[in-house]
């Protein structure tokens, strides 16, 4: 099999993105300053886009009830994240420590299924009109990665705004 020059390049990118990307995770993952601009954005931001995809996916019901598949067992996961979670208030902050396991978990599924699409593309792209990005939305698996990830990042979101809001003054706070 002959390949294109274009084949060629994302074969090298996507592994030099994703690594890019893990040590990018890997360093913002630990202990973190709580910014409510930031959760706020997270909880705004990501049920956007999930009504995006969600549109997108009207088209194949197969996929539209993957992204609630995916939006549901991100909520859970979300829900257990937050049960292993450190909260804590300390003289520099809100400051809170993820368990890494589970956003590194997602984040990688999640780069894993763009580059297996990026394959595609460049190898089926060209003779396969349903390959297109305007389709992505179609496709039960990205879906179900998406509204994962999406649902995960949301909850999560919302989880630590509802500490930020409640939380004693000068206390470490975990919750039950």
């Amino acid at each position: 099999m002959e390949m294109s020059p274009t084949t060629v390049a994302v074969m090298i990118a996507v592994p030099l993105i994703a690594l890019r990307l893990f040590f990018r995770i890997r360093r913002l993952i630990g202990r973190q300053v709580s910014r409510l601009w930031r959760h706020w954005l997270a909880a705004i931001l990501f049920p956007l886009l999930l009504g995006l995809i969600g549109l997108s996916a009207l088209a194949s019901p197969v996929a539209l009830g993957g992204l609630g598949l995916g939006i549901a067992v991100g909520i859970g996961l979300a829900v257990w994240g937050l049960r292993l979670t450190v909260f804590e208030k300390t003289g520099a902050g809100y400051l809170y420590t993820p368990n890494a396991h589970i956003g590194i978990a997602l984040s990688l599924l999640l780069m894993g299924r763009i580059g297996y699409r990026l394959y595609q593309l460049t190898t089926l792209g060209a003779t396969d009109p349903q390959m297109g990005w305007r389709n992505i939305g179609h496709s039960p698996a990205t879906t179900i990665i998406f509204g994962m990830l999406a649902g995960y990042y949301t909850w999560y979101a919302i989880g630590i705004l509802r500490w930020r809001y409640s939380a004693p003054r000068g206390t470490e706070v975990k919750p039950a």
